[in-house]
């Protein structure tokens, strides 16, 4: 085995990457990625379903955040958890409570103290899209990795690393939609990176400013509110890098974030105005060993989010705030023919909220250890893990799985495992100190001391072929999920609510794939996902998870200086909580991008090319599709 080079190494961001990885792949320029095992594999090979997007195709489309991102990746929906424009990430048809997000390998949640509406898009939307290098995305449970909340699958966005020699750009980029009134987008970029001191001391920083007018429309069912809230946001991020010695790196990451939101919400025919502020702060310490015989990770992580929640629906001014403590420890290497991947995790958990916890503050610690073995017999690749987490609250759960790759040639794998998975309630679904004001102002949801936690049980088989011009894959998936948590339904009489155990779910469906060259420069991708999710005990389909979703791509490189793409969406029908069935819809997408000179791009193109709408059943509900849009943007790197 060929080790890593130092460069690479100092280029790895996410979990532990081993120094026994082959660099055949690396030499021809192949991704590899790295969330599957926390060592490096390519796509093809990797111990798990695994998709990603680079930066280079980032930069061809119009992206606000993670989920517009992935949104035409396999396996994914991105549903909205409101009706004012934020959105959640759904795996496999699989709650946005069971997807897992992480930065460079690490968890940022705000979930406990901002709750799964409000956490999941503003967990989002505190990463700038201007320093993402690539996400990974896993399909599939990790809990054996990653612990709870990884019962759905993970994705993680991978930032850019500094570089030794300096580079920069600029960048700003219009977004205005066609119909109503307002709705746009302004945003501007600045990103540059370069070594402080030459081979020791490397830093980048990266800015990033969006502003969205609130949009309206007369398709809502009060015109006079907003579907789009108003958004302000800033984003920063900085990583600098000490290269110690031949053995030794040291990384300080920086991410701060401001999201000012403001819109008018439609409650029962009158409008409720709703403000959130919310500044989010974001510090890793991290230590990298590069040893003899194995590689060493020791982390520290500051997660704090701190919510100014002013809203007519509350009746006060809510000050929230949660502060995540992370301490982790890990080291990977060979012993004899066997990769072993092992590590320690302490979290603390501090959530104070004035507007529904019933004392000054909560606070929770939870921790973990893990370990994972990498081995081959012949052609078939082994992968087996296990981690045991124990919850101050819920107490101890081990979660292992087991996965297998057969290598039928260097182009064609047959891969698949089984794994289990867990997930604690989260504070407001446990604590019956947490109260939460629902239901449109006219009840509240308590949370349920007596709820068990989630647990689930994982399979999936696949094969999947990657020629020169052309590739195809084939997923069958089952998840069975026990004491699946749910909330209560409202009878438009009861003041209070709470949560509830579901005995088991079953979620299964199958995934497919495909992508060719027709020409040199002409290319066309597709997938599509079959997705049935059932209430075991009602028999009942389980909320917003269609049945079928399917993207399509057409890419056309048509010089060396212009790209073109059209896509198209498919989303099938889905049920709402209020037991209504709402019909499937689709939108399409053309896009471009031009080097007008040299380092000098322009990025134009049309979401939603059609205007389609949804049915009445959903506009009803405010989920509304944003109209045809048109967008622009301008370059410059240097």
């Amino acid at each position: 085995m060929i080790k890593l080079t130092r460069l690479n190494r100092a280029l790895c961001v996410v979990g532990m990457v081993s120094s026994f990885t082959a660099m055949a792949e690396v030499a021809n320029k192949e991704v590899m990625v790295v969330t599957a095992s926390q060592t490096e594999h390519p796509e093809l090979t990797a111990p798990a379903s695994v998709s990603y997007i680079t930066r280079e195709e980032l930069d061809n489309l119009v992206v606000n955040d993670v989920g517009e991102a992935i949104k035409k990746l396999p396996g994914i929906n991105i549903n909205p958890s409101t009706g004012y424009g934020r959105n959640e990430i759904k795996i496999r048809g699989l709650s946005a409570d069971y997807t897992l997000l992480l930065i460079n390998g690490r968890r940022i949640n705000s979930r406990d103290g901002l709750l799964s509406a409000y956490g999941n898009d503003f967990d989002l939307s505190s990463i700038p899209m201007s320093a993402v290098e690539r996400i990974e995305v896993i399909r599939g449970p990790m809990s054996s990795l990653y612990g709870a909340d990884a019962l759905g699958g993970v994705v993680n966005v991978i930032l850019r690393k500094p570089t030794e020699e300096t580079q920069g750009s600029v960048g700003y980029q219009y977004d205005g939609i066609t119909e109503g009134s307002g709705g746009d987008t302004n945003k501007i970029n600045a990103y540059v990176s370069g070594a402080l001191i030459p081979e020791t001391l490397l830093g980048n920083l990266i800015v990033e400013k969006s502003d969205r007018d609130a949009w309206r429309t007369d398709k809502s069912v009060n015109p006079d509110t907003d579907v789009l809230e108003e958004r302000d946001e800033l984003n920063l991020y900085s990583n600098l890098k000490w290269l110690v010695n031949e053995q030794q790196d040291i990384d300080l990451d920086l991410i701060y974030s401001k999201d000012d939101r403001d819109a008018d919400w439609n409650n029962y025919g009158t409008a409720a105005n709703n403000v959130q502020e919310m500044e989010r702060y974001n510090v890793a310490l991290t230590h990298y060993g590069y040893w003899a015989n194995f590689d060493s990770r020791l982390r520290y992580n500051l997660d704090k989010s701190e919510l100014r929640d002013d809203s007519e629906l509350n009746g006060a001014v809510g000050n929230i705030d949660q502060t995540n403590n992370t301490v982790d420890g890990q080291l990977s290497g060979y012993l004899g023919d066997h990769l072993l991947t092992g590590g320690a995790e302490y979290r603390d958990t501090k959530v104070k909220n004035n507007l529904t916890l019933n004392t000054d503050s909560v606070n929770y610690s939870q921790a973990a250890v893990y370990l994972q073995d990498e081995f081959s017999l012949g052609n078939l690749a082994l992968t087996l893990s296990g981690r045991y987490d124990d919850h101050e609250v819920y107490g101890g759960e081990f979660s292992p799985r087991a996965y297998a790759v057969y290598k039928i040639s260097d182009s064609w794998v047959v891969k698949g495992g089984v794994g289990k998975a867990f997930k604690a309630p989260s504070l407001n679904q446990y604590s019956d100190s947490y109260s939460v004001l629902a239901c449109r102002g006219k009840c509240s949801v308590v949370g349920n001391p007596d709820l068990k936690a989630e647990t689930s049980l994982s399979y999936e088989l696949g094969t999947s072929y990657e020629a020169a011009r052309w590739g195809a894959g084939l997923t069958l998936f089952q998840n069975d999920i026990d004491d699946m948590i749910q909330a209560e339904n409202w009878d438009r009489v009861s003041t209070e609510l709470s949560y509830f155990n579901v005995a088991e779910a079953e979620v299964k469906g199958v995934e497919t794939m495909a992508w060719v060259d027709i020409t040199d420069t002409v290319s066309l991708s597709a997938n599509y996902m079959y997705t049935s999710a059932e209430d075991k005990d009602t028999k009942k389909d389980l909320i917003l998870t269609p049945s079928h979703t399917a993207n399509v791509q057409l890419d056309w490189q048509a010089m060396d200086n212009l790209y073109a793409y059209t896509s198209y969406q498919y989303t099938g029908s889905q049920y709402v909580r209020s037991g209504e069935k709402l019909s499937a819809y689709g939108t399409m997408d053309l896009g471009a991008r031009y080097e007008a000179i040299n380092n000098l791009n322009l990025k134009l193109g049309v979401t939603n090319l059609t205007n389609e709408e949804r049915d009445e059943a959903a506009t009803k509900l405010d989920y509304i599709l944003k109209a045809r849009s048109v967008y622009a943007g301008v370059s410059y790197d240097f």
